[in-house]
Parts: C-alpha cells; structure tokens; sequence
C-alpha cells in the first residue's frame, strides 16, 4: 500500500463528476479535441472524444449516428436557455435544458446523439432504441459511457428523460450503474455501502471505492499499481484501482 494526500480542490475535478442543478461545474475542461474530421466543431474532453469515436465505429454508426451538441461554452449554454425559454417556455426548458454553469455540457464529458436525418432536432435529437442506436446503447457501458437521463430517474436527475444524452463516466463505473440501475446521482451513495468489484471486458478485475474528503487534506491508502481519482463534485473521492486480484 502506498500513502497520499488528496486536496479539497480535488473534490471538484475528474470524470465522476456529478453536474446539476444543485452541484455546479466548478472549472472548464483543460483538453477538448474534436470528435472526428467530420465534425470539427463538436469538441469534447479528448478521451471521451476517443472512446466515443471508439463506440460509434465498433457498431458500424459512422455516418448513421450523429453528433449533435458536445461541449459548450458557459455562454452558449446560457443563449440555448435564453432561447428555449424564449421559443418553448420556462416548463419545456426546465425539463430539457440545464441551468448555466450546471450543465454536463460544460465539462466536455457529455454528447448528445442523433440518428442521422434531414433535420436534427438540436435539443431533443431523435435517437431510437433500435438498429444502430440500439447497438451504441448496448455497446457504451463497455466504452464508459451512460445514458444520463432515463425514465424513472426524473425526480433524482432533475432532467426529464433524454435517451439522446450520453456521459462519460470511465469503463468501470458505466458497467456498475448499468448493472446496478443506477443514474449518476446515486453512484457515490451506492459505492459508500462498500468497495465494488468490477471485472472489464477484457477480463481484468478493478476495484472501486469511495474516500469522503475529511478537510483540506485527506490521506488515502492506496494499493500499488495504476490507479485512478476523480472527485464527485459532492464530498468525497472515487479511487479506482486496475489489475486487482478477484
């Protein structure tokens, strides 16, 4: 095992960040690539622009599944939500627009997906459950990614469902709150109960727990090896670690 201190700060950055309402993004994204050459004005955190990419030709979507919104700056989010307001009313865009500085877009980590059409509804992009759509679905736990906003989870999320938002969160942890029913808000209560086991697809065990942050410095025992630290953006740390004995 092997010692070190984690800052508060720390609290607020990472992939596991929970973005809404009640918890906002507190610092841009510091490396946003775009997700193809086709598409040079949708950026995203570089990694998550890999592995989306990754996703999308692993079932064949090149050309059927189309970016629609990646990243976003502080100031467009406020002009979609000026103009949602504007053109749909403030119960429409409460349900289906985040609040400035609470959007997942924000941190480059959220894409929204459309199936390709002669019109892409820019908010509520049509993105189906079956055929090519229905593969990404079936395939984006295995690349990290969630479905952020499903049905049932209104009252949690604060978003009405949107089967066309994606989230990166890392391989594990998609695999956990899929196999788990669980939309991000509630990752960090159900990883407090106890550590979780996770075993990737390519066979290798991780292990995944949670660090509440105890003041300005928190000091955590990690096993040796390549591990990984993202704050939730609530109160505390989530560690994971690779290469595991099962």
């Amino acid at each position: 095992m092997r010692t070190v201190i984690l800052h508060r700060r720390q609290v607020f950055q990472g992939p596991l960040l929970v973005i809404n309402r009640d918890h906002p993004l507190h610092s841009a994204p510091a490396d946003l690539a775009a997700l193809d050459s086709l598409h040079p004005h949708i950026l995203l955190e570089r990694r998550t622009a890999r592995l989306l990419a990754a996703c999308i030709q692993s079932v064949g979507g090149q050309g059927e599944i189309v970016p629609a919104s990646g990243w976003r700056s502080r100031q467009e989010q406020q002009a979609i939500w000026d103009d949602t307001l504007a053109e749909s009313g403030a119960d429409f865009t409460r349900k289906y627009v985040a609040l400035p500085g609470c959007s997942e877009h924000q941190s480059g980590l959220a894409i929204d997906l459309g199936k390709a059409a002669g019109h892409i509804d820019f908010i509520r992009p049509a993105f189906p459950y079956d055929g090519v759509c229905g593969a990404f679905r079936r395939a984006a736990a295995k690349y990290g990614f969630i479905e952020r906003y499903q049905r049932g989870k209104e009252s949690v999320t604060g978003i009405a469902r949107e089967p066309w938002h994606f989230r990166y969160v890392g391989t594990p942890h998609a695999l956990l709150m899929d196999a788990n029913g669980l939309c991000l808000e509630e990752y960090p209560d159900f990883l407090r109960q106890r550590q979780r086991s996770c075993p990737l697809p390519g066979g290798q065990m991780t292990q995944v727990f949670y660090v509440p942050c105890a003041g300005e410095e928190t000091e955590v025992q990690l096993p040796e090896g390549c591990c990984q630290i993202s704050g939730d953006d609530i109160g505390g740390f989530i560690v994971t670690a690779w290469g595991c004995p099962a």
